[in-house]
Parts: structure tokens; sequence; C-alpha cells
């Protein structure tokens, strides 16, 4: 009669036992939380549930709320300061500012969660590296460089909140049509195609460029 084959031994988490919690898992699960209900869905209850743990574990990694959304806020500007070597200080932060806005637009509410946050983490602080460095080598005291590194962020977070907000009701671009009144409103009835154009791409590529003008004229003074 044969030996009966030795069971070979199981590898992998136990059965049943929920994967290990850890602060990179959070937040990834923080982030699938947010795009799948947007900002107002998601709760620490919320999210311990998704990972299969008690809310208080949580609290080990973030000790609030606000904590998390730094931590989710920092993630999403992953790659962003991946830029090409140029000589053209407008060009980088140029680019900077578009790998911004497009990093925000990837998750539902993302200009949301940037905005109300001071984020010290490692991609945030390189891309603000990077663009004061590319001001600073153009011979912008630092001070200004910094100011002007603020100016774009500040912009980029604005338009791509109103951008977000926008996408959420569409109807409000039907809703403007209908309250220009040319007797009333003249100025804005002329100017209407751009007012009601829900390309904001194009409306943020001329804020963008007037902006990066603007600084340019302040640098030969």
């Amino acid at each position: 009669m044969g030996s009966e084959a030795t069971p070979e031994p199981r590898s992998g988490p136990t059965r049943g036992r929920p994967p290990r919690l850890d602060r990179d898992r959070t937040v990834d699960e923080a982030l699938r939380l947010l795009d799948e209900g947007g900002l107002e869905a998601l709760t620490m209850r919320r999210l311990a549930d998704a990972l299969n743990a008690q809310a208080g574990a949580l609290y080990r990694y973030f000790a609030t709320k606000q904590d998390l959304l730094t931590a989710m806020a920092d993630r999403m500007l992953t790659g962003c300061a991946d830029v090409a070597d140029s000589p053209d200080w407008a060009q980088t932060v140029t680019t900077l500012a578009h790998q911004l806005r497009a990093s925000l637009l990837s998750h539902r509410d993302g200009a949301r969660v940037y905005a109300g946050t001071r984020s010290t983490g490692p991609n945030t602080l390189r891309f603000a590296e990077t663009a004061v460095a590319a001001l600073i080598k153009a011979d912008f005291a630092p001070d200004d460089a910094a100011r002007a590194m603020f100016s774009i962020v500040h912009f980029t977070i604005g338009h791509t909140l109103e951008e977000q907000a926008a996408a959420s009701d569409p109807a409000d671009f039907a809703h403007l049509r209908r309250a220009l009144d040319p007797g009333t409103y003249p100025a804005l009835t002329a100017a209407g195609t751009a007012l009601t154009d829900p390309s904001f791409a194009t409306h943020f590529e001329f804020g963008l460029t007037a902006l990066i003008g603007g600084l340019r004229v302040g640098l030969r003074k």
C-alpha cells in the first residue's frame, strides 16, 4: 500500500484573518473610498470597516481625520515633481502646475482634500523644492520665489476646486445662460461664450499664462 502524500504547508495569511494594517494601506483605502463616495462619505468608521479593522486601530497612524487627509494629500502628489530639466523657469513651473492639476483631478474631491491641509510630506516638499529652485535659478530672490510658488499653487488649487464643483452639477452652465439677459447684462452677454464654456482646461491655461506673464514682468524690474 503506497504512502499518502504529505500535504504541503499553507503559505500566506491565515484564512479569515484580515491583512495587516499599516499606514500606506490605510491611505490607499482612504483614497479608494474618496473616489467611491466623495469627501463627505469618508469617515474614520467607514474606513475602518473597509479595512476590516477596529476604528481605534487607525489612530495608531493618524491621530485625527485631518492627519489622514494630510497624508492623502501628499500621496496624491506622487510623481508631481517629475519634470525634465529646462533652462526656462516658466516651462518648469507651467509643467508643475499642470501636473498638480492633473493629480488633484485624478481623485474625486481631490482639490478639496488638498486645500484643507498643510502637508509637509515628501511629495509635497519635493514639488515645492522643484518650483522654488527653478525660480531662484532664474534670479528670483528666495522670498519672491516662494511667493511665486504659492501664487501658482493657490491658483491651481482654487481653479481645480471650481472645476470639480462644476463637474458635480453640469446644469450650472445652463442656469447661467438663462440668467444672461442682454438688456440687463450686456457685457456678460457679449462674453457669454467664454462664461458658459465648460472647458476648464482652456480657462486654466489662460489664467496660468497670465500669472506667469506677470511674474516675468516682475523679474525684469
